[in-house]
């Protein structure tokens, strides 16, 4: 019914992924979406809320609801910019350095696990092609 579905197949796709990288972060106390968006932030040392939305593809509310958990975990630390008193930058905290390497690692095993079961061509194709399709869309 849905075989040529680019919604359905991708939805489905997301949540079988959802499952996968629930598990991987779980013993960080991180849902997905945390975890990626403290990766960006680990990699990028200092970012704004609204380059942090733009990079992970998501709206400003949901950036500032996923953030609100960082916040609250002690991943994440507000610096003002000094441009005005609602300007800040968003930096890692220690604890999340010191988490870096391994949460990483757990985003790479499952990634690993799931080349193994597609194999790697198979995989590379389809996240190039994703993006594309995204970037297309846009």
């Amino acid at each position: 019914m849905f075989e040529h579905c680019l919604y359905f197949n991708t939805t489905s796709l997301a949540r079988q992924l959802e499952r996968e990288w629930t598990v991987a972060f779980k013993p960080f106390g991180l849902t997905p979406s945390q975890a990626f968006m403290i990766r960006v932030i680990l990699d990028k040392e200092q970012i704004t809320g609204s380059d942090l939305a733009l990079e992970l593809n998501i709206s400003k509310a949901t950036c500032s609801r996923t953030l609100d958990g960082l916040f609250e975990l002690g991943f994440v630390k507000k610096v003002h910019t000094g441009k005005d008193a609602r300007s800040y930058e968003l930096h890692p905290t220690p604890k999340a350095k010191s988490l870096k390497a391994q949460i990483n690692q757990a985003s790479g095993d499952v990634t690993k696990r799931i080349k193994k079961v597609i194999g790697t061509d198979s995989f590379e194709t389809t996240v190039l092609s994703l993006r594309n399709i995204g970037s297309s869309i846009k």
